[in-house]
């Protein structure tokens, strides 16, 4: 994965609370296996109609919006069933960043697992986000060795993460990363042990 330390990006709104994971990703499209090529269908029940044409209505739809990077929620994002798909079709999508004032913990765990970072701030602030992003190329920048949110206009916000997931995202390592860690150990580990069954 990608390392994320100072992230700056262009800002997307969904003004929507309780997004569930079927909304973000419809079951239709779980059939895949790998991680790749789920960003076409990110909230297709939403981004299109049943002839598969873009709904001009839909956020990400407008201009201003695409090719974003940074989605602002509503509270309780990615609720539902705890389908992993869920963060890949958003990452595939070009998002790396959410923020939101809450999260389902699952879908939370599954972005920071996946290299995005979900980032909860209060309600006013938020919806000063959502404010904001409707002005073409509003920007945000995240520093997370820091913990905070600025946009160069005089906001700015902390926020909280386990320092786990930090190190995790800072570092661009995901669980495969961590056991490589201990190689060495592990690689000594079982020496040993062939020595002692061949003994």
């Amino acid at each position: 994965m990608e390392p994320i330390t100072i992230y700056k990006g262009r800002v997307a709104a969904l003004n929507r609370k309780n997004v569930d994971t079927d909304q973000i990703i419809p079951k239709q499209f779980l059939k895949r296996i790998e991680r790749s090529g789920f960003g076409e269908f990110l909230f297709y029940n939403w981004r299109f109609d049943e002839e598969g044409n873009e709904r001009p209505d839909f956020e990400l739809n407008q201009p201003q919006n695409r090719d974003t990077s940074i989605l602002i929620a509503g509270e309780n994002f990615g609720c539902g069933s705890s389908r992993e798909h869920a963060p890949w079709s958003l990452k595939d999508y070009g998002f790396d960043i959410v923020i939101a004032p809450s999260y389902a913990d699952i879908f939370k765990s599954n972005c920071m697992k996946n290299g995005m970072v979900p980032i909860a701030l209060n309600h006013e602030q938020v919806q000063y986000l959502m404010e904001r992003a409707a002005s073409p190329d509003y920007e945000l920048t995240v520093d997370l060795p820091n913990q905070t949110v600025k946009d160069g206009q005089g906001f700015e916000a902390s926020f909280e993460i386990h320092p786990y997931w930090k190190e995790m995202l800072v570092k661009g390592w995901d669980e495969i990363s961590i056991t490589l860690q201990y190689d060495e150990k592990i690689a000594a580990y079982e020496k040993q042990k062939d020595a002692v069954s061949n003994a």
